[in-house]
Parts: structure tokens; C-alpha cells; sequence
């Protein structure tokens, strides 16, 4: 074990001695969670619209008012007529446009009925549908209120919404564990097969197989600083996410540690086996960032729902562990998930662990011989 140590020793020294990648490694997840938590954002918030009031009276003031004080919209421009409506969106000074009909607070009071138009920018398909939706919500609740439609009085419905787990749809609840799942596969995986691979290209790893060390210490001693690493990270992320952001921690610190470092050995994993169908660093490096960054990002439900996806992505999907990860630490933080709602997650990355290490094993063989 003294040997282990040692060589332990060496490998996490020739990290720390590359200050630049030390610096990336990790800075990048810190730097990652404050745009994907300030910037990149599905909420509505102060979006510019325009309000084309034709009724210029106290009921049409009435829910401009109502929109501006939701905090979702800003009112950006009044706009006078249809031309200078459509001008107003081509260029890019408003993203929606409010057209309250003339005679509004006459029609309202007569509850004869009264339509408002929503014209939104749809170059941004979903950015407009969100825009719609708050809007009409805002509208609709005004209705409600005032009995716009002449409906109120008839059907004595009132409709609840509550959002369980997420009560304010908060964007950085899904980037901290979206951005976790990428940052640990991508540092483990990528950073261990680039680490072994060096040792292949430089012609060191026959002075290694020859050493008193064993083939296991030899990785083993590879990918140990990248555990620590990814730990540091998954560490900084978390604190950000919770203290920053307000992500809840819910559940178990236990589970999360278990989830943590199952995920980290399947990526460590998935790394050597990388390192074993590569015959450079550039190879490695690019078959790292191929099969696990556009996957983590496109087909995890990081970023697009699964469910939406056509039926080949979901099933491509269904063979990323990064959206497994992610599901695990969803149930974990917001839901206060125990052992029972994350156990076929847990069996999932030991199935992964087996068939990558398994697929490691028969390749370096091949390639010893």
C-alpha cells in the first residue's frame, strides 16, 4: 500500500503543477452554476412588451397595471396603431404586444363579453409561448376578478394551482443538478482516459506494467485525484446552489453522498474504457467530449423534457447515466427521496460499472497481447 501511496503522490503533484488545467478543473463548475443560475433561465422576468390600448380608459389602465405589477413584464412601449405594432416587434423593441379592444370598461360592465389579443415575437418559439402563458394567466385571474367574459357569475369555479417542490418554477433548481452530471463525467471520464492515454502515447506505460506495481494500483493510482477533484466540485456546486440560490436540501446527505460516488466511479469507469479505444490524447479528448457533453446536455432532461423527445432520442436516453444522475438528485434534494425512490438508479450505475470495467479488462488484454 506504501507503493500506492507514493505513486498516489506523484499523480495528484503533476496536477497541481499544471496550474492552468488545476485552474479550469476548478473554476469552470463554479463558473458554470452562476451563468446557468443568472443568465441561462426559463423564467419570465421583466420581459419588454407593448400595449396597443385602444380603450384608453380606467378598466384597460386597470390590467396594464395589473400586468406591469406581476413582475414578469415591463412595459416598454405604448403603441398607437397596427403599424407601429408590427414595426415595434421586427425590431426587436418589444417581444409581445397587448391589444386591449376599444369600448373595454363599457363591455366589462355590460359583461357582454371582451376579447384581448396577444400578439407575440415567435422567433423565440418557446420564449413566446411563456410569454403567452403569463399573460393569459394575468388576464385570466383579472377576468375572474372583474367578470370580463360575463362568466364569472355563471360558473362558480375557482381553480387552485399550487407547485409542489419548485413553488416559484425556479430555473436554477434544474442547472445544479444538470450541471453536476456534466461536470463529474466530463472531469472524471474525460481527465482519467486523457490521464491513461498520455502514459500510452509517451511510451510510459510499459515502464509502469514492468514496476513493481500492479496493474489495479496503476489505475487506481490514475484516477484517485480525480475522485478528490470531483468531490471538491460536486462540493462547490452543492454550496452554491444551496446558499446562493436557495436550492433545497431536502433529503438525505447520506443518499446524495452514495448517488455522488457511485456516479463518480461509473464515470472513472467509463474513462478507462475510453482510455482503452484510444491510441492519443486528441482521440481521447474528442471521444470524451462526443459521448458525454452533447448526451449529458441534449438527451439527460437537463435542458428538454425526455418526454417530449421523438421515441429514438428517448431511447438513446434511456442508456445516458448522466439522466439517471439527474433523476436521483432531483428526488434526493427536493423530494426528500430515501433508498426506495433511488434504487434502481443505484442498480443502474452498478450495472454500468460492471459492463465498462468489464469492457476495459477484455480490451487491454487485446491490447497487451
Amino acid at each position: 500500500m506504501k507503493k500506492l501511496w507514493v505513486f498516489i503522490k506523484k499523480e495528484a503533484i503533476h496536477i497541481i503543477r499544471d496550474k492552468r488545467t488545476l485552474m479550469v478543473l476548478l473554476i469552470m463548475p463554479l463558473a458554470q452554476i452562476l451563468i446557468f443560475g443568472y443568465v441561462i433561465t426559463t423564467e419570465i422576468n421583466q420581459a419588454r412588451i407593448g400595449i396597443f390600448n385602444k380603450a384608453n380608459d380606467y378598466a384597460g389602465y386597470q390590467l396594464v397595471n395589473r400586468l406591469a405589477a406581476s413582475g414578469y413584464f415591463k412595459i416598454g412601449k405604448m403603441i398607437d396603431n397596427p403599424e407601429e405594432m408590427e414595426a415595434s416587434l421586427r425590431k426587436g423593441e418589444v417581444r409581445m404586444v397587448v391589444v386591449i379592444p376599444s369600448e373595454f370598461g363599457k363591455r366589462q360592465a355590460e359583461s357582454s363579453g371582451v376579447e384581448v389579443q396577444l400578439v407575440a415575437d415567435a422567433s423565440e418559439a418557446n420564449s413566446a409561448q411563456m410569454l403567452v402563458n403569463y399573460a393569459r394567466s394575468i388576464i385570466t385571474r383579472f377576468d375572474a376578478e372583474n367578470g370580463l367574459s360575463g362568466r364569472a357569475s355563471e360558473i362558480p369555479v375557482t381553480i387552485e394551482t399550487r407547485m409542489f417542490y419548485n413553488p416559484a418554477l425556479k430555473g436554477v433548481f434544474m442547472s445544479v443538478p444538470g450541471i453536476m452530471a456534466m461536470i463529474l463525467i466530463l472531469i472524471s471520464a474525460m481527465m482519467t482516459s486523457i490521464s491513461i492515454t498520455r502514459e500510452k502515447e509517451y511510451g510510459s506505460m510499459e515502464i509502469l506494467l514492468v514496476s513493481p506495481l500492479k496493474p489495479w494500483q496503476i489505475i487506481v493510482g490514475k484516477v484517485a485525484p480525480y475522485i478528490i477533484l470531483s468531490f471538491i466540485n460536486a462540493v462547490t456546486i452543492l454550496l452554491v446552489g444551496i446558499f446562493i440560490f436557495k436550492v433545497p436540501m431536502e433529503g438525505s446527505w447520506w443518499w446524495l453522498t452514495i448517488i455522488n460516488i457511485l456516479y463518480i466511479l461509473l464515470s472513472l469507469s467509463l474513462g478507462i474504457f475510453i482510455s482503452t479505444v484510444s491510441a492519443s490524447q486528441m482521440v481521447a479528448m474528442f471521444i470524451s467530449l462526443f459521448a458525454l457533453l452533447l448526451p449529458t446536455v441534449l438527451l439527460s432532461g437537463f435542458i428538454y423534457p425526455i418526454e417530449n423527445m421523438p421515441v429514438l432520442l428517448r431511447w438513446l436516453s434511456s442508456i445516458m447515466p448522466p439522466r439517471y444522475y439527474i433523476q436521483a438528485v432531483k428526488s434526493i434534494m427536493f423530494k426528500a427521496g430515501s433508498f426506495m425512490s433511488i434504487w434502481k438508479e443505484l442498480l443502474i450505475f452498478a450495472a454500468f460499472i460492471v459492463a465498462f470495467m468489464a469492457l476495459s479488462i477484455k480490451n487491454f488484454k487485446v491490447r497487451l497481447s
